[in-house]
Parts: C-alpha cells; sequence; structure tokens
C-alpha cells in the first residue's frame, strides 16, 4: 500500500522552501508514495503543483503572528489531516512547524517531519523576538520525529534550541541539470526584460532574489555606489514587497541606469549565462538554490557568508565570501572579479565542478525517500 505524504508550507509565492516541495513532492516514487500539499493562496507553487497533477489544500496563513488567524490556520489544518488520512505530514517553514506538529499529533499521524531552511531566530529581529523564537522552536521540536536541516550550519543551529539536535539530519539542497540559454540569447532576453542598452563590454552583474529583507539587496545597491566608475551593468531577477523601498534606493544613488529590476521571470535561472558575476548579499539564508544553480553555469560568485553558503563556495577558489551588511567588502570583492577575467574564469569553473560533485540532485531525492521509508 502506498504511504500517503502531506506536505504543508505556509507561504505560496515562489522561494527555496517552496522550491524543495515542488521538487521532492514531482520526484516521488508514485508506486511507493502519495503526495498532497496545503500550503497558503496566492502564489506560482500552487500553480505549478497543479500543473503536475498534485492535490492542494489552500490555508489562509502568515510568516507573522496573528493568533486570530493562526487559530483558523490551526483548525483547517486539522480538517484536512483528517480528510488525508496521512501516514507522513512533511511541515516547512518556522510557523507551520510548529502549528502544523501540534495539529498532526493530535490527529496522530505516525510520523512528523520539519526541514528546516533557516531558524528564523537568526534573523535580523528585536532580541525579545528571538528569544520568544527560540521558546517556540523548542517547544516545537518536542512534536517532530525528524528534522531535515538543508545544510550543517542549519543543523548546528539546532543546539541553540536546547533540544531535537539527535532527531535532525542534513540533507543538502541539490538542482537538476538546467537548460541554459547562451550568453548572447540571455542578455538579449534580459535587455528586452529590462529596457537596458548595456553593452556586451559591460561586466554583467546579476542576482536572482526576493525583494525582501532577508535578501539584503540595499547593500548590494551601497556596493555598487562605492565602484560606479567601473563599466557594469547589474540585474536582479525577483519580485517581493520591497520593490518599491529597492526602485527608491537606485534612485537615490542615481544608478537607474545601471541597475535593472527584471521582476519575476519564469525559470531565471536559464538566463544565468548572461552574468560575468552572480552575487548574493543575503543577511539569512539556509542553503541558497540560487548558489548551486550559478555554480551549474560555471558562474563565479560573491556572497555574504551566512547560513550555509561556506559549504557551497569555497572562499578565493569558487567565489569570494564577505561579511553581512558591508558594502565595502561587497565593493571590494566585485571590484576584484571586474577587474580579473582570468579569476572569475578560475572560481566558475571551480564551483562548477565542485557542485556537480557534491551536490547531486538524485543523492537529495534518495535521502528523503529513506527518511520517509524509516
Amino acid at each position: 500500500m502506498k504511504k500517503k505524504i502531506l506536505f504543508i508550507i505556509t507561504k505560496s509565492k515562489w522561494g527555496g522552501a517552496q522550491r524543495y516541495v515542488y521538487d521532492i513532492v514531482t520526484n516521488l516514487d508514485k508506486n511507493e508514495f502519495e503526495a498532497s500539499v496545503a500550503l497558503g493562496y496566492g502564489g506560482a507553487l500552487a500553480d505549478e503543483l497543479r500543473k503536475s497533477g498534485v492535490k492542494t489544500h489552500l490555508i489562509k496563513t502568515t510568516r507573522n503572528v496573528a493568533l486570530v488567524e493562526d487559530i483558523k490556520t490551526f483548525v483547517k489544518l486539522l480538517k484536512i489531516i483528517s480528510e488525508e488520512r496521512p501516514d507522513i505530514v512533511h511541515l516547512n517553514s518556522s510557523k507551520i512547524g510548529g502549528i502544523g506538529a501540534v495539529a498532526a499529533r493530535i490527529m496522530m499521524v505516525p510520523k512528523i517531519i520539519f526541514t528546516v531552511h533557516g531558524w528564523a531566530f537568526e534573523e535580523d529581529r528585536p532580541m525579545f523576538q528571538k528569544i520568544a523564537i527560540l521558546f517556540t522552536s523548542w517547544l516545537s521540536s518536542l512534536f517532530h520525529h525528524r528534522i531535515i536541516c538543508v545544510s550543517e550550519h542549519t543543523k548546528n543551529g539546532a543546539k541553540s534550541i536546547g533540544r531535537g539536535y539527535d532527531k535532525c539530519i542534513t540533507i543538502h539542497n541539490a538542482v537538476k541539470e538546467i537548460d541554459f540559454e547562451n550568453k548572447k540569447d540571455a542578455r538579449n532576453f534580459l535587455r528586452k526584460k529590462t529596457g537596458s542598452t548595456a553593452s556586451d563590454d559591460a561586466v554583467w552583474i546579476g542576482t536572482i532574489s526576493e525583494l525582501t529583507k532577508n535578501k539584503g539587496l540595499e547593500y548590494s545597491i551601497k556596493a555598487l555606489n562605492k565602484i560606479k566608475d567601473l563599466d557594469w551593468v547589474f540585474v536582479i531577477m525577483g519580485e517581493g514587497e520591497l520593490r518599491t523601498k529597492i526602485q527608491e534606493e537606485i534612485k537615490i544613488a542615481g544608478l537607474e541606469n545601471r541597475i535593472y529590476l527584471a521582476g519575476h521571470i519564469e525559470n531565471a535561472p536559464k538566463y544565468l549565462k548572461a552574468l560575468d558575476i552572480f552575487t548574493l548579499s543575503s543577511v539569512k539564508e539556509g542553503l541558497p538554490y540560487v548558489l548551486l544553480e550559478a555554480g551549474s553555469a560555471g558562474i563565479p560568485v560573491v556572497a555574504t557568508n551566512v547560513g550555509g553558503i561556506s559549504e557551497i563556495i569555497r572562499n578565493e577558489r569558487s567565489g569570494l565570501l564577505v561579511p553581512p551588511k558591508d558594502p565595502k567588502a561587497i565593493s571590494n570583492a566585485l571590484e576584484k572579479l571586474i577587474k580579473n577575467t582570468k579569476t572569475r574564469e578560475n572560481y566558475g569553473n571551480h564551483l562548477k565542478n565542485r557542485v556537480e560533485a557534491n551536490f547531486k540532485f538524485e543523492i537529495m531525492i534518495e535521502k528523503t525517500n529513506k527518511i520517509y521509508k524509516q
């Protein structure tokens, strides 16, 4: 008999956790598992799952604490679990990791798995919020049977909770082979998408990123403003609630003709070969897919040394790691790569080899399936 797995995730808007759920769900062995997904309203994940024929349940929830809505979400999850009668509930995101775990325990689900994509207490928050999140993370861990961590850094973070570390296993994120556009076609696409007239002589820098606080794009903008005498163009592929704020920061810096917001792009990674340098200026991460995708494209990286990023990027071998929230360090790293074509090529080749050798998609799926079968 097939095992039924109910995946639960807070948001449907596409990001790393949503990508993870989609990859796992659509690559399960259909002879062994039957999957359904409960997720927030309005986003690409719900659309993509429906296209793939996966049963979905919509729930109204947010990342922020909202007591009345949280109670409604809890009740809705009880109903969904009662309807699906899953053998396994697989939770994603900190808030659902708590609410969903309690609901699953009440409904006596045999196995409850929580994937940590990054600890919320590591975010840039007031101390009282961090303490509250640490407590709720500790409480939630009582209800989980297994905890999957997407990086060793994330696994080590479990020690801060005070319990649950013995339930943790690290399974790194991984990506399938990508059918990249060639550099010429990718650049022409991005020119058309953004209205840019950037020449091929300029160094193309870019990122794929949600426009949110955790991604730290303001620090990249400040860094680029320090080296605006160099010939570069910066393309941001992604969308989010800080779009207006980021547009204003670009305008204040006088970089409207150098920095372009491309918005959401379907299958954005296929255009990565347009870039000479990939950046990620996050203040908090788990193990970002975009760095694996940049590596697959052979693009050197400048990234902040947060979360599991150093498990992908080897400093001064496959890219440059810099402290978070440090525009000067970012600008220095970018300047070094802008001025050194050979260094860019060496870093990009090393990163490509590292990703292909150490972050295999089939292994990620195999290890996750093993957890389900235990």
